[in-house]
């Protein structure tokens, strides 16, 4: 199965979420052209960008083709606005919507039907720049799942969780109570993760790590301004890299490796962006870490780290592509990935080149 949210600008822009099947899948095997398709253990997407948090759908057998015959719509629904991308656990579907300018809600649908099982909905709408403000100021974040919590962020800077069966709110915190932060100018846009016992977040005009049963702040590092450069657009990763397992966090204006039990930053690599727009999520490979900024470049960094312990970063290449918003997925060594002129691009990670 494969979800995905697809917007129509009319007057406003209504978000469509539709859910295809591929069909006769262990039937219409089609020999070497033939790639592989979930299997039961893939078949969740609980939070921005799949289960490692890379675009990737691991197994089984997909049809050589996506065709009318190969894939079936099951299911349509209409909501309000959003940005957010759907994601799935066992039989639920969530997604967002912004209603009438004024409220944010997540809806929760029977993955088999589409039917709605609940939803939520809090104040939360604001207005962004006058620059982004043709491209909306609805919702931004994708929502994420751990089976019994949903956890969902809110434009005003605001992370709610749900239990996940009735939609019953657990707890949350408005950072912007909580630390007297400036309220970010295009909201809270980065994409919570989960990570065992624990949330993390860009948020509050810093990056927080969170007690997921209790929403209680554990740590708070990568203070910021706020404002104009404040909060973020990207989202964390959690990897191992250069035999540590860290968190990975881009600000408006760098990368930075923070450490997980204590938010100590373990290094740190100015990342220049037209209006700190650093918009992709880190994508890690090995002990490397690519990212591309609007209206600069293309990086790729390494990591290493001595016996003391002490990180080191240092640049292997630049390439001039352009990189926006969307973050690209990695396969076998080469990127793919939109670019700001509104082309795709295949970049070889090993040299920067385009294939």
């Amino acid at each position: 199965m494969q979800l995905r949210n697809i917007g129509y600008r009319t007057g406003s822009l209504a978000i469509l979420a539709v859910v295809f099947v591929a069909v006769a899948v262990a039937t219409s095997a089609k020999g070497a052209d033939d790639v592989p398709a979930p299997t039961h253990s893939s078949q969740t997407w609980p939070q921005w960008r799949g289960p490692h948090r890379n675009g990737l759908v691991d197994g089984g057998t997909w049809p050589a083709t996506l065709d009318d015959q190969s894939l079936q719509r099951l299911w349509s629904k209409e909501f309000g606005p959003s940005y957010s991308g759907p994601i799935v656990w066992d039989k639920f579907v969530f997604t967002t919507e912004t209603i009438e300018q004024r409220d944010e809600a997540i809806i929760c649908l029977d993955r088999s039907t589409g039917k709605e099982v609940w939803r939520a909905r809090w104040p939360g709408a604001m207005a962004v720049p006058f620059f982004a403000a043709a491209n909306g100021s609805w919702i931004r974040a994708t929502p994420a799942c751990d089976g019994q919590r949903v956890f969902v962020a809110g434009m005003r800077d605001v992370l709610v969780c749900l239990d996940v069966q009735k939609g019953t709110e657990q707890w949350r915190v408005d950072f912007v109570k909580k630390f007297s932060a400036p309220l970010p100018d295009f909201g809270f846009v980065s994409s919570p993760l989960v990570d065992g016992d624990d949330i993390y977040v860009q948020a509050g005009a810093s990056v927080c790590k969170l007690d997921k049963y209790t929403g209680d702040i554990h740590w708070r590092s990568l203070k910021d301004q706020g404002g104009m450069y404040g909060s973020a657009f990207s989202s964390p990763m959690v990897a191992e890299i250069a035999g540590k397992r860290l968190l990975v966090a881009q600000t408006r204006t760098m990368l930075a490796g923070l450490d997980l039990a204590t938010g100590e930053e373990l290094w740190s690599q100015e990342v220049p962006a037209f209006r700190g727009m650093n918009i992709l999520t880190p994508v890690i490979v090995g002990d490397d870490v690519f990212t591309s900024s609007y209206q600069n470049k293309s990086w790729l960094y390494g990591v290493s780290s001595s016996a003391s312990g002490k990180f080191d970063v240092h640049e292997k290449w630049s390439a001039q592509v352009q990189g926006y918003m969307s973050t690209p997925v990695v396969v076998d060594g080469h990127a793919y990935m939109h670019l700001q002129n509104q082309r795709f691009a295949c970049i070889n990670l090993r040299t920067g080149d385009r294939t």
